[in-house]
């Protein structure tokens, strides 16, 4: 039986040539072979770096490369490389991972059986030289498993990392062109899948995800976040309202939670009015919590919108952050 072609979208900028290379043999090497790998480098100056991208896509068919006369940024990289996939199913790849080989086949296996529109797995955490960090990232970030559709989470919060998941070419026609205010292209295709045909999350590590110096928040724990924050800004209470407000609360919940509500209306999914109304109070919740200085009483709300099963330590960390400003800038002075 002949298999639906899966295409692997891949950025580049400056890349660790090594972390590159190690994750382009992983992907060449899936057990699921009929597979297109599509890179867009975003105009590195690094001449050693187009010229290795060239030459995997002259030793193979099944690599297509796009070099970027301008640099346009990560997200819009990103879409460049969505209006170039053609397949009916899309997995979205970093440059410095490490795939396991049967991660498409048991993703597209996990989609078809439970006939939904996105599936993400789990993954271990690695450092720069390979080490294991972490057995499972869901774990260690408590992250939420999720399966089905309408799930409020989808919208709350960003759930899933790009490199975890793979979707229908649906999704991806759904996404395009990007919105005014995007800001995660994993999390929106997350959301779209959610409100339509639903998600199911494979709940075993399928491939190494790397956490090294270039990080910037992704894949950090809130202590590490602090204390580079910290570094940069200082310990006093508006710098760390300013961590709150901006970095915590809008960038990392308000603002993805916007992005999908301009999806949804400019797609019109409301087709669902309850659902529909939870998302417009939780909008309403993060507006709320940007002007709180001293307590917000209202936690009823991050438990009816925020909270799941797993959430752990997670669960208390970020109910001081979001209603007790005041007590987590203590917090934050002294850790």
């Amino acid at each position: 039986m002949e298999q639906d072609l899966i295409d692997i979208l891949l950025a580049t900028y400056n890349t660790n040539i090594e972390y590159l290379k190690m994750q382009l043999d992983s992907i060449l090497k899936q057990t699921y072979k009929n597979i297109h790998v599509i890179i867009s480098d975003d105009a590195s100056t690094n001449k050693e770096l187009k010229e290795l991208l060239k030459q995997y896509e002259r030793q193979n068919e099944r690599i297509t490369v796009y070099l970027n006369d301008n640099n346009v940024g990560y997200i819009k990289n990103f879409e460049f490389l969505l209006t170039k996939s053609t397949a009916e199913y899309i997995a979205f790849s970093d440059h410095d991972d490490i795939w396991y080989a049967n991660k498409i086949e048991e993703s597209i296996t996990k989609l078809k059986e439970e006939d939904v529109d996105l599936v993400y797995t789990d993954a271990k955490q690695i450092d720069g030289q390979g080490n294991i960090l972490h057995e499972s990232y869901l774990t260690y970030k408590n992250l939420p498993k999720i399966n089905g559709k309408n799930n409020i989470l989808a919208f709350s919060r960003h759930i899933a990392i790009g490199c975890s998941t793979l979707f229908t070419k649906k999704i991806k026609e759904q996404m395009l062109p990007f919105t005014d205010n995007m800001m995660a292209h994993d999390w929106i295709c997350v959301y779209l899948a959610s409100k339509q045909k639903g998600i199911a999350c494979i709940e075993k590590p399928l491939f190494e995800y790397r956490l090294h110096s270039n990080n910037e928040f992704g894949g950090r724990s809130l202590k590490q976040n602090l204390s580079k924050w910290k570094e940069e800004n200082g310990k006093d209470f508006k710098s760390y309202k300013q961590y709150r407000n901006i970095r915590v609360i809008k960038k990392a919940y308000l603002d993805g939670s916007l992005m999908c509500k301009q999806y949804r209306d400019k797609l019109n999914l409301i087709d669902n009015i309850e659902e529909n109304k939870k998302e417009e109070e939780v909008i309403n919740y993060y507006q709320k919590l940007l002007k709180t200085n001293i307590l917000n009483i209202h936690f009823n709300k991050y438990n009816k919108y925020l909270s799941f099963k797993g959430i752990g330590k997670r669960y208390i960390k970020e109910k001081v952050i979001f209603h007790l400003p005041l007590l987590s800038y203590i917090f934050y002075r002294i850790k």
